[in-house]
């Protein structure tokens, strides 16, 4: 073995395979171009991208870990987004979701928040019911 050297199993590696999944398409309405990392709590991100924030809370970018997802002004992207996962207790990031996002309390004022702080896509929807946590095996 050398030291750094990857020792991996032969075979495909499946990322995410048992999170549910949402398509949602964004625009970048702002000036400059927005980047989104792997694991960012999306529904969170910069205030001129508009999706529908309501049904991405708890969800992050469906890509590998550490990479990106670039948005150039005026570009619309579909994106495919995964559940967090763990406890989904998420803090942090723009402080918008201030604890366990599988309550309904939290993904509530999650949304008032957004809203009040002119958050594109956050107006006109409501904070739906969330999954429920994966059960740990």
């Amino acid at each position: 073995m050398v030291p750094g050297e990857y020792i991996l199993k032969k075979g495909e590696i499946k990322m995410n395979e048992k999170g549910k999944t949402l398509h949602v398409t964004v625009a970048n309405t702002g000036d400059r171009p927005i980047q989104v990392g792997s694991h960012y709590h999306f529904f969170e991100t910069n205030k001129a991208l508009e999706f529908d924030r309501a049904a991405t809370i708890g969800m992050r970018l469906n890509i590998p870990a550490s990479t990106a997802v670039r948005f150039e002004p005026g570009e619309k992207k579909n994106v495919i987004l995964v559940e967090i996962g763990g406890q989904r207790i998420i803090h942090g990031f723009n402080n918008l979701t201030e604890g366990d996002v599988t309550k309904k309390s939290v993904r509530e004022n999650a949304l008032k928040k957004a809203q009040k702080e002119g958050y594109k896509g956050a107006s006109t929807t409501k904070a739906p019911n969330a999954p429920k946590p994966a059960k740990k095996k």
